[in-house]
Order: structure tokens, then sequence, then C-alpha cells
């Protein structure tokens, strides 16, 4: 079997062109394991507008089901991550779907809030056993090419979030909770595929154990830099502040087009959808983009270019809220796979607990966020989050700070 190039540790500048091989029909079916994981996960804000009225649940408590969700999946990442640096289970992949399955059996059942808390707790479970080594599958079959592949694996998870508004629609709407129940196919589905990948993913390490070890113990007897470790902090910090506006607009800004536009909820996903659809687009052509201008640059303009119209976004007519909606998703989610390249690069040695912290534990940080978001629009209102959250892109300015592509490429 050929080996796939970017093997971890190694600077692809300095491995034999035969090496860099990129290995599509490897990121395809990762990529359709990324994007079952994300659409089962966006079962849950999706089902947000059934249960707050069949639950009678409040603002503050649907912060706390989107506050387990999103900890769970987060907080674990690395720690999974971590785990599989030092020994790979490549298994993990469809044992994640199993968990995701058996707690989404749990959501569309529960008829109570702890119940659904409980339900929420193993679908995040799930997911942050999925989303490290998913990361790994994509780095290890990249080649040359880590800023497409990255974004091919990203995208998939980007389009299965983007169906929530969709699945509330079309599914939720019409059959309610238990709606849900049809998603255990697309489970199923997952588990199998992702079967595959692991098989892929083992014969890979057990063709490169012995070089991946040795590479490995290079590494770990260095000291890692003053300056990465402030790099790794900064980029973990624009991805917390990313994160926050996209839960204020995933979980409430539905909320808002319906109290203050007058939407219905049938209506209101429609906008939500087109949000997420744009960071689809911006998240798959992001990651090309960075191969060709630089990731730092594809950061900077992904923060501070969408800010001068999330500023404007609480303030306008209806009529022009998809235009804005639209530019915002894709330009905000450009940087979503390169911010993953970028601390991959930073740590290549551990690919395993970087992914987790930055697909992971940054992104977790936003289910502080929609805790917060929750009881603040209980104690004011809807759009006071709203106005909130426009100044969180300005944030973006401290891109500055970061280190070129080039300095980067000169601490491997």
């Amino acid at each position: 079997m050929k080996k796939a190039g970017g093997e971890m540790g190694v600077p692809l500048t300095k491995q034999h062109p035969k090496q860099m091989i990129t290995f599509y029909g490897v990121l395809f079916a990762i990529s359709s394991g990324h994007f079952i994981n994300d659409t089962l996960q966006a079962v849950v804000p999706a089902m947000f507008p059934i249960i707050e009225r069949s639950l009678n649940l409040s603002y503050t408590q649907i912060g706390w089901i989107a506050f387990v969700l999103n900890m769970t999946s987060s907080l674990l990442q690395p720690v999974f991550g971590f785990y599989a640096d030092i020994r790979a289970r490549p298994f993990l992949l469809p044992l994640g779907m199993i968990f995701s399955l058996a707690g989404l059996v749990g959501f569309a059942l529960s008829q109570n809030f702890i119940w659904i808390l409980f339900s929420v707790l193993f679908i995040g479970l799930g997911s942050a056993i999925f989303h490290p080594e998913g990361s790994r599958v994509a780095y290890m079959a990249a080649g040359n090419k880590r800023g497409l592949a990255q974004s091919i694996y990203q995208v998939g998870g980007n389009t299965g979030q983007s169906l929530a508004p969709i699945i509330t629609a079309f599914i939720f709407v019409p059959l309610g909770q238990k709606g849900a129940l049809w998603f255990t196919i697309a489970a199923f589905v997952g588990i199998i595929v992702l079967f595959n990948v692991s098989r892929w993913y083992k014969e890979k390490v057990k063709n490169r154990k012995r070089s991946t070890q040795n590479k490995t113990n290079d590494h770990s007897s260095q000291k890692i830099h003053r300056k990465i470790k402030t790099a790794i902090l900064l980029i973990l910090f624009l991805i917390f502040a990313r994160s926050w506006y996209g839960a204020g607009i995933s979980n409430y800004y539905q909320f808002y087009l319906i109290e203050d536009y007058g939407l219905s909820i049938k209506g209101a996903q429609v906008y939500i959808f087109i949000f997420m659809l744009a960071g689809v687009l911006g998240t798959f052509l992001g990651g090309p983009l960075a191969d060709r201008f630089g990731k730092r640059n594809i950061i900077f303009f992904s923060m501070l270019g969408s800010a001068p119209l999330t500023l404007i976004l609480p303030y306008l007519p209806l009529s022009l809220v998809i235009p804005f909606f639209f530019a915002i998703g894709f330009i905000l989610s450009s940087s979503f796979s390169v911010t993953v390249v970028y601390a991959q690069e930073l740590l290549p040695q551990k690919i395993g607990m970087v992914s987790g912290l930055t697909v992971g534990l940054a992104f977790g940080m936003g289910a502080v966020g929609a805790v917060l978001f929750g009881s603040l629009a209980d104690l004011f209102s809807i759009r006071f989050i709203m106005v909130l959250c426009s100044f969180l892109p300005l944030l973006g300015i401290l891109t500055t700070f970061l280190p070129s592509d080039h300095e980067v490429r000169n601490w491997r």
C-alpha cells in the first residue's frame, strides 16, 4: 500500500513526492461520517422550538441543553485525542457513532427535562469520540493538500449542522419529537462507513508504526517553544470568539426572527439554513484559499471581514437579512478548517490532542455562551443578545499577533 503524505511530525517538504499522495476516497468517506455525526448533533438544536413549547421550557433550560451537548463533546475531545496520540485506536470512529445512536433514541423518547439532558450527554460523548480521530484520518490522507483535505472533512460536518433548520421545518414541525427516530437510519449507515474507514486507518498505522514511534520519541524529548504555546492559546481564543457568535446565531436567532419580525417557526428556519449553507461554502473554499494565500491571512480576513456585517445585522429590515446573513456565514466560516490546520502545524506531533482542542474544547466554549445568552435573554431580551453577539468578530484584530505561516514552518 502506498503511503500518504503528511506523516505526523514529519514536515511535508522533507518527504519523498511518492509519500505525498492525497487519498480522496478516504477523505470523502470520513467527510461522510462527519456529515452523519453532525447531523445527529444538529437534531438537538433543531428540536429546540418544538420542546420549548411541548415541554414548556425556558430559554435558560434551552441554554442548559446546548451546554450539556457542547461541553460533553468539547471537554472530552482533547482527552480522547491525547489518548489516541499515545496509541492509535482506529475503531473509536464507529464506537462514537454507536454512542450517538443511543443518545438519539433516548432524546426522541424523553418526556422531561432531566431525561433530555441525559440523552444529550450520550450524543455529546459520541461526538467527542469521533472528532479527534476524524481529524487525524483527514491529516493522514491529506498528502500535500492539508488545507483542502481539512476543508473536505470539515464541510461534511458543517453540512450536517446546516440541516438543523430543514430538519425542524420538514420533520419536527409535522412529526414532533419522535421524528428524531428517523435519524437512526443515518446512524446505522454511519457505523458501516466509519467501520470501513477504521480498517484503512488500522492498515496505515500498521505500515508506519516503527517510523511513527521514532518520530514521536524525537519530538517528545524537545521542549515546546514558548511562542508556540502563545500561538496555540491565541488561536484557541479566536476560535472561542467565533464559536460564541455561532452559538448566539444557531441557538437564538430563530427566536429573534419569531419575536421581532413575527415569523413562524417554519419561516425562521429558512434564514438559519441560509446562514449555515453559506458557512458550508465558506468552509470548503477557506482551506484551498489558505493553501494559496496563507493561513494567518485567511483567519484575519474571516474575523475582521465579517465584523462590519455582524454589527449591522441586528438593525436590518427583514428584506436585507438574507444577503447579509449569507455574507456573514460565508466569510466567518472561511477560517473554520484553516484554524485547525494552523494549530496542527504548530504541534504536528500531537495531532489528536490539537484537533480535540481546536474542534472540541474551543468550540465547546460556545456552550458557555449558550447558557449565558439564554440567561441574558430571559433577563433582558433576545434583541439584546443579538446586539451583544455582533461585537465578537472584532476580536479578530488579535490575529495580527499570530506568527506568520513562514515562522511556523521554520519552527517544525
